[in-house]
């Protein structure tokens, strides 16, 4: 079944804003086109979900471009890097393999049907946790919050698992990486662009590279890459300005109140 390109340009909005909000943008993209577009067919719901994160890989991309050099130039230059730059990539990398073996063994798993446990009860688990946190850090008026340069090995690993456990239906990538960097202390702002920039290697590999046959393009899709490219790159912004402009305390219960609501839906 064909799409139009209405339907594609809807789909790659709700992609382009729910890929970075604590809500599974696959989870919503599935309602959408089998309620609303009647297809039911898995293959043909993997390959359009695959297409339009290639909206939201390249707003990532583009946003974060500044980053991604920095990692390019440690990765040819480790040596010459300083401590700041090889503390982030060893944080990419390790994060990035973790999640790799993670999220295989828990699609292994799930496929076998010997791992019947959805992300909706650790989802309400972790907001819950991260609510209190929120609550707590209002009313603290001095901080000692974390920054990109006080990464190290141990986070990477945290959140390696974090990220790998996002593989399990009902939990939300960014949602469930962000809200571990919170917990971690790291400031908001922090937490936003480390897990933007962890969703890189984790979009291309794992959803686009190991699942190429499944992408089918058209120039219809199109349509629906350049909507989530573009309204990708406006959620990117808009949160990365909201998370400079609002206390922290505030941010991190907005965002804890994202996620318990996204259980519901």
């Amino acid at each position: 079944m064909e799409l139009s390109i209405f339907q594609y340009i809807i789909l790659g909005i709700v992609q382009g804003i729910t890929e970075w909000i604590p809500i599974s943008s696959s989870g919503i993209l599935v309602l959408i086109m089998s309620n609303l577009f009647n297809i039911t067919d898995v293959q043909i719901l993997l390959s359009q979900i695959l297409l339009l994160h290639l909206g939201t890989f390249f707003a990532a991309l583009i946003y974060l471009r500044k980053d991604v050099a920095k990692l390019f130039r440690t990765l040819f230059n480790y040596k010459k890097a300083d401590e700041e730059e090889k503390g982030i990539f060893n944080f990419i990398l390790i994060t990035s393999l973790i999640t790799g073996v993670i999220g295989i063994l828990v699609l292994y798993l799930i496929d076998i049907g010997n791992f019947s446990l959805t992300g909706k009860i650790i989802t309400f688990i972790v907001g819950f946790l991260l609510m209190i946190t929120g609550l707590f850090q209002i009313k603290i008026k001095t901080r000692g919050l974390r920054k990109e340069s006080h990464i190290n090995k141990n986070d990477g690993i945290i959140l390696g698992i974090a990220q790998g456990f996002s593989s399990l239906p009902g939990i939300s990538r960014s949602g469930i990486t962000i809200s571990s960097l919170l917990l971690r202390k790291f400031d908001d702002t922090s937490a936003l662009r480390l897990s933007f920039l962890m969703s890189l290697p984790i979009i291309l590999f794992g959803n686009l590279l190991l699942n190429y046959k499944e992408l089918v393009f058209s120039n219809p899709a199109l349509y629906g890459i350049l909507a989530s490219f573009v309204f990708g790159f406006l959620t990117i912004s808009g949160l990365m300005s909201l998370s400079k402009k609002i206390n922290f305390g505030w941010f991190v219960l907005i965002f804890a109140l994202l996620m318990m609501l996204s259980v519901i839906i």
